[in-house]
């Protein structure tokens, strides 16, 4: 058996063996990239479906209301839903809470995932998807160390890879870095072994060069499923979806930053998690106005390891 070989076999061994619960982790930092981060391209990863593609000013998610039924399958115990779940949120004025799809709350709540924090606090918390780098993040991390304000980045394999200098500094300024998978692909779309490499094999790297685990993962284009799941809080991740989020990912519709300011400040509410993608030149120039006005409105940036406490 060959080497390559004998290490898919341990890490499937170790795999099945790890307990549930955010933040318990095998350490892999012994084993060998088997081809994943180290061997990856930005260039490769697609990005060309999110979740919020036809979300635009003033619009609802196209999913959320669907019925409960969608969410409920009935199956032998102890196999679980592959059925393909598309996150989605219905904004409310007036600072409301938004409605999450029904049924997708539970299902969360079931396997330990997050969409929102405390809505008894005014406590709003910061996260930054970053797939891939459009010169931006280095403003928004001065940003948020200026306002003393702690965010989650959500990195995947080539980000990993290509700007290692801004992960240490999100880590070293004390944020979260939370797993995008390495390649970003549809979660419910690819089986259980490559699922658990995606991930873990992001992790194993970034363990390797800062000795520390991720704790939360965000799934690729907020498409997820019970198995994913499943899976996912076996390994010890707490899957974090948003309660708002806009269409702030195309690199060619600049709106500017009072743009940015308007649509997240009016939508803010009590246990937000903000879903900001860091390739908008919009966010990043906007942040510090973002910041200063949900502070203005009594908001604190809560840090999302405090959520549950």
């Amino acid at each position: 058996m060959s080497l390559k070989k004998i290490m898919v076999c341990f890490i499937v061994l170790c795999l099945l063996t790890v307990s549930s619960g955010c933040g318990k982790k095998t350490d892999y930092s012994s084993l060998s990239d088997l081809g994943g981060v180290y061997q990856s391209s930005s260039k490769d990863l697609d990005f060309s479906v999110e979740v919020t593609g036809s979300l635009s000013e003033g619009a609802e998610y196209a999913s959320a209301g669907r019925p409960q039924e969608e969410y409920v399958e009935t199956l032998a115990e102890g196999q679980f839903s592959n059925k393909v779940l598309r996150w989605g949120i219905a904004r409310k004025s007036e600072h409301q809470t938004p409605d999450a799809d029904p049924g997708a709350p539970q299902l969360l709540e079931k396997y330990g995932g997050l969409y929102i924090g405390d809505t008894s606090k005014k406590e709003i918390y910061l996260t930054f998807d970053e797939g891939y780098e459009n010169g931006y993040t280095s403003k928004i991390l001065d940003v948020l160390r200026d306002n003393n304000a702690k965010g989650v980045f959500f990195i995947t394999g080539p980000y990993l890879k290509e700007h290692e200098d801004l992960v240490r500094r999100m880590v070293e300024e004390g944020h979260e870095v939370g797993n995008h998978t390495i390649h970003h692909p549809s979660l419910p779309e690819i089986g259980d072994k490559e699922l658990e490499e995606e991930i873990v094999g992001l992790d194993r790297v970034f363990f390797e060069k800062f000795g520390t685990h991720m704790k939360y993962l965000r799934p690729p284009k907020g498409e997820y499923s019970e198995r994913t799941l499943a899976i996912t809080q076996k390994l010890g991740y707490c899957n974090m979806f948003w309660s708002f989020a806009y269409d702030d990912w195309y690199r060619d519709k600049v709106r500017g930053p009072q743009y940015a300011y308007n649509i997240v400040t009016r939508n803010l509410h009590n246990g937000a998690i903000l879903l900001l993608h860091a390739v908008s030149k919009d966010n990043a120039d906007g942040l510090q106005m973002i910041i200063q006005g949900a502070r203005e409105q009594g908001y604190e940036i809560g840090n999302v390891n405090s959520i549950g406490k």
